[in-house]
């Protein structure tokens, strides 16, 4: 019978994972319990996917306060340090901050407006037009964004980020001057140690500050790239994809995922003969349309992934075959008109019959479909099980 059900996506219920537990073991026994609960059975070409969280949890790559201070006095002087382009989260940033104003006597901090990095606005570009701030060029004091612009709650949290990262800092034992600038050579009028905390813009705000006579300049992907004192850490993205786990202690982001999605891959072939490809996931990328936020506070969306989840949709655009090529066919003849179209594509770049179809790496597109299947509260479904991601019109 022909099958009547494209993409499925479900969220797996699993135990709570700790630190040293076998991982795979539990992914690949999860997955299978779920299939049997529920009836139905693996086949080539599933995706399973783990959130990156639970990785890290199992790896126990985790780090102090104290770790991060130690790492930003050492690397960045100790001294006054302009620390650049944060997003405004407590989840996400409040923690990291508090080490690096640990490590330091002064933080001159520089927040882009109207909004952070992933859009949690500081304030709207309505009001700047109504100032007549151009925020491509215009520097503004404390003084003078709270004279134009008061209080600005954040719409979800309602928490005023400015003040909260303000009180966090003088906590910490640092004095604090915050100014709202976009172009990064701005700090350099204050300090020539920069800490920027861009994500996906890092390289560029490095370069840029380096060629204008910074001293010393880190992202955050320096910040704990190597142990300190016995930590965790992560060689590529250092604090990059770190989240709050206690009041003094950081979750990093994942070490060394390829074994581990392999040897997940291994398993589910040995158990069900069946060829998965497996991936570990961070963020995927959804943009609220109310509070305008981009989930994209990750380095990067696939931590690691089987060589099969490599490359983009080669995929032909039914709707555009449908009213052009086969304009003049209905029903069954037109069924069979495309079904042979598919079977026949070959690599579709540049063709108009794949207009509108999705321009992106299939890891970041079926990154947001975990992110957004798995949610990031208590829905305990930390692994996510995609079946027919690969079908098209003729399966």
């Amino acid at each position: 019978m022909e099958r009547k059900v494209g993409t499925v996506s479900r969220g797996i219920r699993c135990p709570i994972i700790r630190e040293g537990d076998d991982l795979a073991k539990i992914v690949v026994a999860s997955v299978l319990d779920a299939a049997q609960s529920e009836g139905y059975s693996l086949r080539d070409r599933d995706v399973v996917a783990v959130t990156e969280s639970v990785v890290a949890r199992a790896q126990g790559n985790y780090a102090s306060i104290d770790a991060i201070a130690t790492d930003v006095r050492r690397k960045l002087g100790g001294e006054t340090i302009g620390v650049i382009f944060p997003i405004l989260s407590r989840n996400r940033f409040a923690i990291c901050l508090r080490g690096i104003a640990r490590g330091a006597k002064k933080i001159v901090l520089m927040l882009s407006y109207p909004s952070d990095e992933v859009g949690n606005e500081l304030v709207s570009l309505d009001k700047l037009d109504e100032a007549g701030v151009n925020p491509y060029s215009d520097v503004l004091t404390l003084q003078k964004y709270r004279e134009l612009f008061g209080e600005n709650r954040h719409p979800f949290t309602l928490v005023d980020y400015v003040q909260y990262y303000s009180d966090l800092i003088r906590e910490e034992g640092a004095d604090v001057e915050v100014i709202f600038a976009n172009d990064p050579r701005v700090i350099l009028n204050y300090t020539k140690n920069v800490l920027t905390c861009d994500i996906h813009t890092r390289e560029r705000t490095k370069r840029l500050l380096r060629a204008a006579g910074a001293e010393k300049v880190c992202g955050l992907d320096d910040i704990l790239n190597a142990p300190v004192d016995g930590s965790g850490c992560n060689e590529r993205f250092g604090l990059l994809g770190s989240n709050k786990s206690t009041e003094n202690k950081v979750k990093l982001f994942p070490r060394d995922c390829n074994d581990l999605v392999l040897k997940i891959q291994k398993s589910f072939l040995e158990k069900t003969g069946k060829h998965v490809e497996v991936m570990v996931y961070g963020d995927g990328a959804f943009k609220d349309p109310v509070g305008k936020i981009w989930e994209l506070a990750d380095p990067s969306v696939s931590v690691a992934h089987t060589p099969g989840l490599e490359g983009t949709p080669n995929e032909l655009k039914l709707k555009y075959l449908a009213d052009n090529d086969y304009a003049d066919l209905s029903g069954e003849a037109l069924k069979t008109a495309i079904e042979d179209a598919i079977r026949a594509k070959g690599n579709l770049a540049g063709s108009m019959a794949s207009q509108g179809t999705t321009p992106r790496r299939l890891t970041d597109l079926i990154g947001s479909l975990c992110d957004l299947t798995s949610g990031s509260g208590d829905k305990g479904t930390p692994v996510i099980h995609i079946q027919g991601y690969f079908d098209n019109y003729t399966n």
